[in-house]
């Protein structure tokens, strides 16, 4: 990742796609409550912390033991990097866990497995893309077959012009050990119903049904609850039904300003935006409406 001035950002080849994705956030924001969008309205209205270290390796309870828990917690393009061993990544939901109360909100934006796998077997060799991004597998894969029992360390090259230029690893949706109503997987996500456009799961039939029954062994052990989930193309569509997410999108820029040339999301930047899903947990339990977070104004500022 390159750093750039606010110019060389706003010329890059897919600065509507990262619009988009601003957008996405905050619709998932308000999703969840105004309270949070308005917080986020009132500028250093909490504690802010820099904080050096692994997230998928360090216990954040502890490193944060002066101002958790947290209502809401974020994690956008990243935590998918933990897949890349089991530990890592059983490190990085324990760390979500530990620092939600009961009923705190967990949002999330990482790469769809099912899409990238079914344009990979789509592919003629190991690798496709289109003029702002890549990905490529190497010829451990060359079978385009994964191992349900085997859903960690599954490596690819990813890269998004002017952005990302790194390795990634994919995590199969139905392999995440949190709790979920199956009956709304089977009718809301793209690796039980197929993707968007009707494709068929790159996990389905037997193999999913081995995937689920892997899953559902791991389920109990962070009382995390899947309340939502959408791929990227299915989230925009929903969500512009909407006019106020409709103005939002415009603010964001990810419509355009009709002052460039090209004023709107390419269709290779809404390629890309295909390649992603957001998705929403929640910490089982009831939240305890009686107290208040005492910590809130009172955390350490450390930048």
């Amino acid at each position: 990742m390159t750093n750039q001035t606010l110019e060389e950002r706003e010329a890059s080849p897919i600065i509507h796609l990262k619009k988009l994705n601003n957008w996405i956030e905050d619709c998932r924001s308000r999703y969840n409550g105004d309270a949070y969008h308005h917080q986020r309205c009132r500028k250093f209205s909490f504690p802010a912390r820099l904080i050096c270290a692994d997230c998928y390796e360090v216990s954040l309870d502890e490193v944060l033991a002066d101002d958790a828990p947290f209502d809401i917690c974020s994690c956008q393009f990243a935590l998918h990097c933990s897949w890349s061993t089991e530990a890592l990544a059983r490190r990085a939901l324990a760390n979500v866990s530990a620092l939600l109360p009961p009923g705190g909100i967990f949002i999330r934006t990482m790469p769809d497995a099912n899409v990238i796998v079914k344009k990979l077997r789509e592919a003629k060799g190991l690798a496709f893309g289109n003029s702002v991004h890549w990905i490529r597998f190497d010829e451990d894969y060359f079978e385009k077959k994964f191992k349900c029992s085997s859903p960690y360390a599954i490596k690819y090259k990813f890269h998004l012009e002017n952005t990302v230029d790194c390795p990634e690893w994919i995590v199969p949706f139905m392999a995440l050990p949190v709790k979920s109503d199956l009956s709304s997987i089977v009718k809301g996500t793209p690796e039980a119903q197929g993707t968007p456009g009707g494709s068929p799961s790159a996990w389905g039939g037997p193999r999913r049904a081995t995937c689920l029954r892997h899953s559902q062994a791991r389920k109990a052990q962070y009382d995390l609850e899947l309340i939502f989930v959408k791929n990227g193309h299915e989230f925009v569509q929903e969500y512009l039904k909407k006019p106020e997410y409709i103005e939002l999108m415009r603010r964001l820029g990810a419509l355009g300003d009709g002052n460039q040339d090209q004023s709107t999301l390419s269709s290779d930047e809404w390629e890309v935006a295909y390649l992603y899903l957001a998705f929403v947990l929640k910490k089982r339990g009831q939240p305890d409406r009686t107290k208040t977070n005492g910590k809130r104004d009172k955390g350490k500022m450390d930048i």
